[in-house]
This record gives structure tokens, sequence and C-alpha cells, in this order.
């Protein structure tokens, strides 16, 4: 039995480009792929029904708050990101300030966007191993721009908290999570992923 993610290995004479590997994304839409910053790929299954449908109300809160709040825009599960380290990562939900987003270019918009968001969020399924989702949250925050992660572990109803240049905090099953200043009035309601 394959267990995931499944991690390829390239050759550095295979490597593929930021362009290849849009493409070999979109001809694969069924699965979830990410390439770390040494060009490793893993391959991960879409997610169960229950985990899609958290992770649908993290992104549907997210969402929301946001429209209200009319600073930034969300992105879902979906959405592929450059970071500066030319790793390619998938948050489960993230949202970037206009500001920033408006400052690429059209074709930079339309593919793996050279940007890490400024909030980003990664949810434990039950099959994820805890250390890789910490590794990419602490990935995330050396990243420019970025000034807030959580990493919802369901399993143990705990929310890790990220920040730049802080330490890791954790809360254990706490009723709601907020969004600090970076997410000003955005409090999310943590009974509909327990």
């Amino acid at each position: 039995m394959l267990s995931f993610p499944l991690v390829l290995q390239i050759p550095p004479s295979m490597q593929m480009t930021d362009e290849q590997f849009f493409d070999f994304c979109q001809v694969n839409r069924d699965l979830r792929i990410e390439r770390n910053r040494f060009g490793e790929i893993s391959v991960m299954p879409p997610t169960g029904s229950e985990s899609g449908n958290r992770e649908g109300n993290i992104f549907g809160q997210l969402w929301m708050w946001s429209e209200q709040d009319g600073t930034g825009i969300t992105f879902s599960s979906s959405t592929g990101f450059t970071l500066s380290t030319g790793a390619e990562r998938s948050p489960d939900a993230s949202w970037i300030k206009l500001s920033r987003w408006n400052t690429l270019k059209r074709e930079q918009q339309q593919r793996f966007a050279p940007v890490c968001p400024d909030f980003v969020v990664e949810l434990r399924s039950p099959s994820d191993n805890l250390q890789p989702l910490k590794d990419k949250m602490e990935e995330y925050m050396k990243e420019p721009g970025v000034q807030l992660g959580w990493l919802i572990d369901r399993k143990h109803r705990k929310v890790y908290i990220y920040r730049p240049r802080m330490p890791e905090e954790c809360l254990d099953n706490p009723a709601s999570v907020s969004g600090e200043t970076v997410l000003p009035g955005f409090v999310f309601n943590m009974s509909k992923v327990w």
C-alpha cells in the first residue's frame, strides 16, 4: 500500500523549469502536487470528504471576512505559490493584501504566483504526520511578506500559531482563533473544524 505524500526525487539533469512544473500540475489536476526547494516533488491524493469539508469551512470563514474587509483576496487549497527558495507550495487557505497582489504582473497571477501570502493555513489530515507540516509552516515564516500562519491539528485539537522571527505558539482546544493585526476583526470559529 502506498503511503502519502509520495516524494519523487528528480535527478538534477531532469529538473523542471517553473513553467514545466506548472504544466505538469495542470495535467495531473486530481492530485495535489508541491515541489520543495531541492526539486523533490510531493504527490498527495485529493483530501477525504471530511477533511475537504473542514477545509471548506476554513476557506469559507476567511473568504467571508475578506469580502467584508476588502483589503485583500483569499485563495483555496488548489492555489500554488512559488516561494523565494523556488519551492512551490499550496496552503489549505491563504490571504494576500491587495497592495502586494497588485504588484504582480497578470502572467504571474495566472500561474503559481511568485509570492508568499500574508496569511497561510494548513489543516492536518488524519493521514498527515505533524512534523512535515510544522516544517512547512517554518518554511513559510522565512518568506518575505508572510505575517501569520496557523497549523490546525484536528486529531489533537490544537492550533499552532506561527509568526515571523517568533517561537511557535500552541493553543489547546480553542473555541476561536484571532487573525490579530494581520486580519483585523477576523475571529475564526473552530467548532466547524473540530
